[in-house]
C-alpha cells in the first residue's frame, strides 16, 4: 500500500514510539508485508527464521524487534511487537470507514456504467465505463474496476485477506490495506468472493471470465483470457498466466505458478507450479494423458490379481 504523502522515518517513529536506526528525514513510500515490497517500503519482521530474508529484501525500512547491523541504503525501526505495531500503520492509514449509503459520494463511477438496486459500493471506488454491476453485489473501499465489466448478483469484491498469525492463547488478524483490481472486459460470475490482497492488489486482468461461485485469494494474479469454471478455488499470492483454463471444481494451492495456456480439468488439485500449454488431470494433477494410463491400468488391478493368484496356486 502506498502512503498518501511522503512520511519521516522520525514520523512513523513517534506514530509506534520506537527507535531508529538511521536518517530521520529518511522517506517512507508505503507499507507492505514481505512478499509485495517494493524499494521506499517499510514491512516488519518478528521471527529469528525471517530476519535475513526481511533484512535483504526490497524494502527500505525494516521494523524490527532485535537490534541488528543495519543493511546500507535501509532505515531501522526496534519493536517489542514489530506485528502489532505493524498493524497500528495499517489502521492509520487505512482505516476501515463505515458505509452510510448504498454507493458512497467517494466513489468515481463512469459513464454508462448501471449499479442495479441493492448493490454496495464503497469508499473511494473506482468503476470504469459501460460497467453492469448487478443487484446484490458488494465492492469494498478502493476497489478498481475497468471498462466493460460485468459483476453478477451476489459477488464479493475485497473483503479481507485470510491471514493470520497465531500465538499460544489466541489468533490474531493481519489487518488487510490492499486493493482488488479488475481490469477491461473481465466478467464475473455470481456469488464469487475475490479477496483484496494483504498490503498489495489482486489483479484480474483484461478479458478473463468467471463462472458462479469462484473463490479467489489474496494477492493472486490471473491473466488476460483465462477461463475458471464453477466453484474453482484459488489460494493467496498465486500467478496464473494468460489464456488458462480451469474447469469446475479445481483447487489451486498457494505461492505457486500455473504456465500460459495450462488447462486443468475438473476436480483437478495442484500443490506446486505447473507448465504451460499442457491439459493436466488428477490430485494432485499431472499431464492428463499419463493421468488416464494411470486409471486404465488400475481398473485391470483386480484381473490382474485373479491371474496372479491363478498363476501361484497352478505352481
Amino acid at each position: 500500500m502506498k502512503l498518501d504523502r511522503p512520511y519521516k522515518l522520525s514520523e512513523i517513529a513517534t506514530l509506534i514510539n520506537a527507535e531508529f536506526d538511521g536518517d530521520p528525514e529518511f522517506k517512507i513510500l508505503g507499507i507492505n508485508e514481505i512478499h509485495m515490497v517494493e524499494s521506499g517500503d517499510l514491512t516488519f519482521v518478528d521471527h529469528p527464521k525471517y530476519y535475513d530474508k526481511a533484512l535483504q529484501s526490497k524494502a527500505t525500512i525494516i521494523l524490527i524487534n532485535k537490534k541488528v547491523e543495519r543493511p546500507e541504503g535501509k532505515v531501522l525501526l526496534f519493536s517489542e511487537d514489530p506485528f502489532t505495531d505493524y498493524m497500528k500503520l495499517v489502521k492509520k492509514f487505512r482505516p476501515f470507514i463505515p458505509g452510510t449509503q448504498l454507493v458512497s459520494d467517494t466513489a468515481e463511477i463512469g459513464q454508462n456504467t448501471i449499479i442495479q438496486p441493492g448493490a454496495f459500493v464503497g469508499e473511494n471506488v473506482k468503476i470504469g465505463e459501460n460497467c453492469i454491476i448487478h443487484a446484490n453485489v458488494s465492492i469494498y473501499d478502493n476497489t478498481i474496476i475497468g471498462n466493460n465489466v460485468i459483476i453478477h448478483s451476489g459477488t464479493v469484491l475485497g473483503a479481507d485477506a485470510f491471514y493470520f498469525q497465531k500465538r499460544p492463547t489466541e489468533t490474531i488478524k493481519f489487518e488487510t490495506c490492499g486493493r482488488v483490481v479488475i481490469k477491461d472486459h473481465v466478467e464475473i460470475g455470481a456469488n464469487c468472493t475475490i479477496d483484496k490482497g494483504v498490503s498489495g492488489d489482486t489483479i484480474i486482468d483484461e478479458y478473463t471470465k468467471f463462472d458462479n461461485h469462484i473463490q479467489i485469494g489474496h494477492d493472486t494474479y490471473i491473466g488476460k483470457r483465462c477461463l475458471f469454471a464453477s466453484a474453482v478455488l484459488v489460494a493467496g499470492v498465486t500467478h496464473i498466466e494468460d489464456d488458462v483454463i480451469l474447469w469446475g471444481q479445481v483447487a489451486v494451492n498457494k505461492d505457486l505458478t500455473i504456465g500460459k495456456g495450462a488447462v486443468l480439468l475438473g476436480t483437478s488439485a495442484i500443490d506446486k507450479s505447473i507448465e504451460g500449454n499442457k491439459v493436466y488431470f488428477g490430485a494432485p494433477a499431472v499431464e492428463a494423458r499419463k493421468k488416464w494410463q494411470e486409471l486404465a491400468l488400475i481398473r485391470k488391478l483386480p484381473e490382474m490379481y485373479e491371474q496372479l493368484k491363478k498363476l501361484t496356486k497352478d505352481a
